[in-house]
């Protein structure tokens, strides 16, 4: 007799992993919106220095950690949530607010990770398909609210297609929308955005809407993303307070919180990262176009192009992963004919080119 498994694990979705792993050292691994950059240093030798505890379990408050993000963005500790990157916040704030009879409401094609959260729920999704240009529509978001609606998940810039809204059009969004309504405003990428500003632009978003989080990760331009670190800004500390409520302790590794608060220190090195992913994203984006091919005005550190006009971007995805570039279908993060190409080093967005050229 076979296993007998819960309802919501029939509905939850496979998370769409990129193929390429086994292929070995000699490829260029454009699919996961990694940074080429890796840890400096000083945070490798202070992830090592937390591992030599790695007997004791780690300090289940994170204060050392909330307190650096509190200083860095002066947000009090208290309102700052923290996860296994930004999927972990995620996943809890669907199960600290989505139950059945519960409406959760974004755009899409957007991170894929959203539809798990109706999806072990019970909740209701309503999808909002994007603009023409590949941009939330905010307007037709709004007039999806309802009494229902516990959540709206909003991804600034967007992944997969790496578009930005001016925070003027997300303030006037979030005025419309009621206090009871929780509002996650994903800004993953947004050290990269040209238009959002700079990391600190949408902050005084949260003394004006309690009922805002805004979501960031250590993982992309802190070159973090092996460690699992997210962290969310809220307005109000109920949040912070319930999506603890929902996990298991010690959710965070020593190595991972001493590593992030290292990362803080430097952010020089920061902004010399964004400058060289912005020139990149520039460069390739251009190439594409120069091509012939449709691509969407990307604010973070990948772009979304259509590469296949029939909709059927498999066979494009394989022959570039048979020339060692491997890039994320689009068919498996809601827009089929599209790619999503992290941005990679110099040689491997020209190896990407190259392979593009040779198909």
């Amino acid at each position: 007799m076979a296993l007998e498994f819960a309802e919501k694990t029939r509905r939850i979705p496979v998370y769409p992993v990129a193929a390429g792993y086994s292929l070995g050292p000699d490829v260029a691994m454009l699919a996961s919106n990694e940074a080429t950059f890796g840890p400096l240093e000083p945070v490798v030798e202070a992830a090592r220095h937390a591992i030599l505890g790695a007997n004791r379990y780690p300090d289940p408050s994170y204060l050392p950690l909330r307190r650096a993000l509190a200083d860095r963005y002066g947000v009090p500790w208290e309102r700052i949530a923290l996860g296994t990157g930004s999927c972990d916040l995620l996943l809890a704030a669907g199960e600290a607010l989505l139950e059945p009879g519960a409406e959760l409401v974004y755009a899409w094609p957007a991170f894929s990770i959203y539809p798990h959260l109706a999806a072990a729920s019970g909740a209701r999704a309503i999808q909002v398909p994007l603009t023409g240009e590949a941009a939330h529509d905010l307007e037709a978001i709004a007039a999806e609210v309802t009494v229902a609606t516990r959540l709206i998940l909003v991804c600034n810039p967007n992944n997969p297609t790496g578009t930005a809204l001016p925070l003027e059009d997300i303030e006037a969004f979030l005025q419309r929308v009621p206090d009871q309504v929780c509002v996650i405003l994903d800004e993953a990428y947004v050290e990269f955005s040209l238009t959002v500003g700079d990391p600190f632009a949408s902050l005084p978003l949260l003394e004006r809407h309690p009922n805002l989080v805004i979501l960031r990760t250590f993982s992309k331009v802190y070159g973090l993303a092996g460690l699992r670190v997210g962290y969310g800004l809220c307005g109000s500390e109920s949040f912070r307070v319930a999506v603890d409520q929902v996990r298991q302790p010690f959710y965070l590794s020593g190595a991972a919180q001493a590593a992030a608060v290292e990362a803080l220190r430097y952010q020089d090195e920061v902004e010399r990262r964004v400058v060289a992913t912005v020139a990149a994203r520039t460069t390739v984006t251009e190439a594409l176009r120069a091509r012939g091919h449709w691509v969407a005005e990307s604010d973070a550190n990948f772009v979304w192009v259509r590469l296949a006009e029939d909709g059927d971007d498999a066979p494009v995805v394989a022959a570039l992963r048979e020339r060692g570039v491997v890039v994320r279908a689009g068919s498996a993060l809601g827009g089929p004919g599209f790619v999503r190409v992290t941005l990679g080093t110099d040689a491997e967005n020209e190896r990407f080119l190259s392979a593009l050229d040779a198909l």
